[in-house]
């Protein structure tokens, strides 16, 4: 049982921003996401895209911002969770919360804050008839462990940041690693492009453009793929293999959350902007895309502002017989729980005799 003061679901910059203004407080977070790394859309789908509206930064790569918001997080020690989804949540008799995942992983806290952008993210799967039979034996969804892919066959599908990021990474893991994709031009960061183009041409990766995997074979589990040109006069290419990747994107959902009694409006769940972004559970908190009320805006900053009003309500309940008072960061300074302090430096005041 991991216990904690909040339990955060969604480890987007949203949720990873909650555990900087919960540190402020003193309390402590403790982060579940689906995925296998912290950032949300902006590690998994988008880490090379600029974004030009995060105060300050006229212009920051996803992959950047999620960069920062760690190490801006990093004193105050969050524990994570990845790679399992938030299934279940139960009250207890003292009004706190159990949080159990699919793996059957347990977190009891408090305070539980929905942080979960859009909701948990499933793979969009390609239109293979039996591809459900060769999940988790060759066909993988997402690279959650590099090493699993060390000095094995593996055949990529996709165009986008993720196929292109994940390609080039493996080639000097795989002993032979194909991309597959349906265009000549792919959606992914111009380098990127290059540099998948540069291996292909030494023969590190072995590229089909105008083409798609449509059959995969095996017994137990995976053999091979089945590769189609669009060109119907070109011949379809048997490609054996020990891992098939698809990277189509990510299909949000609310998923197991929608089963939690919350109160839900097209997709997102009500809360009470006027006070604390409270569900219609007590304790429990929805932020960041998410959630819905009158004037939403579903934007990165707008979650970084509910998440700093949600943590003063929050801190009232963890604290019921506290009071706190806020301080200015300029002021009172960032207290690490690893020991650490970044404060101003004083002024010298000097009398003059």
């Amino acid at each position: 049982m991991i216990k904690t003061d909040i339990v955060i679901i969604g480890a987007g910059p949203t949720g990873l921003f909650t555990v900087f203004e919960a540190g402020l407080l003193k309390l402590k977070c403790h982060l579940i996401d689906a995925l296998a790394q912290p950032g949300g859309q902006c590690s998994e789908i988008y880490p090379k895209k600029p974004i030009y509206d995060i105060p300050a930064y006229p212009e920051i790569l996803a992959g950047t911002l999620v960069d920062n918001l760690m190490e801006q997080i990093k004193p105050f020690e969050p524990g994570f969770t990845l790679g399992e989804r938030a299934e279940t949540l139960d009250k207890q008799e003292d009004g706190s919360y159990i949080v159990t995942t699919n793996k059957g992983t347990q977190h009891h806290a408090p305070v539980v804050v929905i942080a979960g952008g859009l909701g948990s993210f499933e793979p969009r799967k390609p239109m293979i008839p039996n591809i459900g039979l060769f999940e988790s034996k060759g066909v993988e969804y997402m690279v959650k462990d590099p090493e699993q892919f060390r000095d094995k066959k593996v055949v990529i599908s996709g165009g986008g940041d993720s196929a292109l990021d994940w390609a080039i990474f493996l080639a000097d893991v795989a002993s032979e690693v194909s991309l597959v994709h349906r265009r000549n031009e792919f959606r992914g960061a111009l380098d990127s492009v290059e540099k998948a183009r540069e291996l292909a041409k030494l023969g590190k990766i072995q590229l089909f453009t105008k083409a798609e995997v449509k059959e995969i074979h095996g017994k137990e589990d995976l053999h091979a793929v089945v590769i189609k040109y669009n060109d119907e006069d070109k011949e379809s290419t048997y490609v054996e293999t020990d891992f098939f990747i698809p990277l189509f994107g990510l299909s949000p959902k609310l998923g197991p959350l929608g089963n939690w009694g919350l109160e839900i409006e097209k997709n997102a769940i009500k809360v009470n902007n006027a006070k604390d972004y409270q569900t219609n559970l007590p304790g429990v908190f929805a932020i960041g895309d998410v959630n819905t009320y009158p004037g939403k805006l579903k934007l990165i900053l707008s979650g970084f502002h509910e998440a700093a009003v949600m943590c003063q309500y929050a801190y009232q309940i963890i604290n019921p017989d506290k009071r706190f008072v806020m301080k200015y960061t300029t002021v009172g300074g960032v207290q690490g729980f690893d020991g650490s302090k970044k404060e101003a430096k004083k002024e010298v005041v000097q009398s003059i005799n």
